[in-house]
């Protein structure tokens, strides 16, 4: 990964520390138990991370530099969690034994980076013999909403040209299951899951951050930059989440595919 597409504007944050264990890796936790090492591969702000701390009896969890570790260790101290440790990583080149963790897990992660398939072989290689490798990733190209929308419609065809520009892949969540057998897992149990806002309240999030991002985020700066479009550009698309977050009849859902691979 070159460029973090979403970077880590508050925009972004106000998203990603409203994920929890139950909404972003509940096809993971049956698979849990308190005896378990954990590696929580791209763990941002670490709310997932310091859930599933809870759950199993130690975690160590990475990012890709100290400025962005520091966002799940202040959160660990914040909730007094201590059986998590923190290191820098590349999830190509990990930095860590071969069968060292029970359980490996990413969300959100290898839709942006330069190579999903050594990702996940790697995630493997750490991965205890009979060990679970559980991914979730979302697929935009799979995202639907109602009303209609240019404006949303322009909004996905900009951010997935940017994703992609960046040397990710925006539509992940179908791709897991081709890229864990292509990594060398033969056992692979997919799924899918959506996130869905709807309500009055869930739209006036979901379409404020969208907003947000769109003007203020590394994204809108990433577009700017590259000429792919104008402020003025970005500012219509804002007003369109706007719009959509503003109409009765909203609907934003959001899909996911996941994986829970054996090693």
């Amino acid at each position: 990964m070159e460029t973090y597409t979403h970077g880590h504007h508050e925009s972004v944050l106000r998203s990603h520390r409203w994920r929890t264990a139950e909404n972003s890796a509940a096809y993971l936790l049956p698979h849990l138990n308190t005896e378990q090492r954990l590696l929580d591969v791209g763990a941002g702000p670490g709310t997932i991370t310091l859930d599933l701390a809870d759950r199993v009896a130690s975690v160590t969890a990475t990012e890709i530099g100290e400025t962005e570790l520091d966002l799940s260790r202040e959160a660990a101290r914040s909730r007094g969690v201590t059986n998590i440790d923190f290191r820098v990583e590349d999830v190509h080149a990990l930095s860590i034994d071969d069968d060292a963790y029970d359980v490996v897990h990413a969300h959100q992660v290898l839709q942006h980076v330069a190579d999903p398939v050594q990702a996940l072989r790697e995630m493997r290689r750490v991965t205890k013999p009979g060990g679970v490798v559980a991914v979730r990733e979302s697929d935009y190209a799979g995202f639907v909403w109602w009303p209609e929308s240019a404006e949303l419609t322009e909004w996905l065809r900009l951010y997935q040209q940017t994703a992609r520009a960046n040397g990710g892949e925006p539509d992940a969540g179908r791709r897991l299951h081709s890229w864990a057998r292509a990594a060398g897992f033969t056992e692979v149990e997919s799924t899918s899951s959506t996130w869905c806002f709807a309500d009055a309240h869930d739209r006036a999030w979901w379409g404020g951050l969208w907003a947000d991002r769109f003007t203020d985020s590394a994204i809108a700066r990433q577009l700017v930059d590259s000429g792919d479009a104008t402020t003025a550009d970005l500012a219509r698309v804002a007003d369109g989440w706007r719009s959509w977050a503003d109409a009765e009849d909203g609907w934003f859902s959001v899909l996911h595919g996941e994986i829970i691979a054996r090693a």
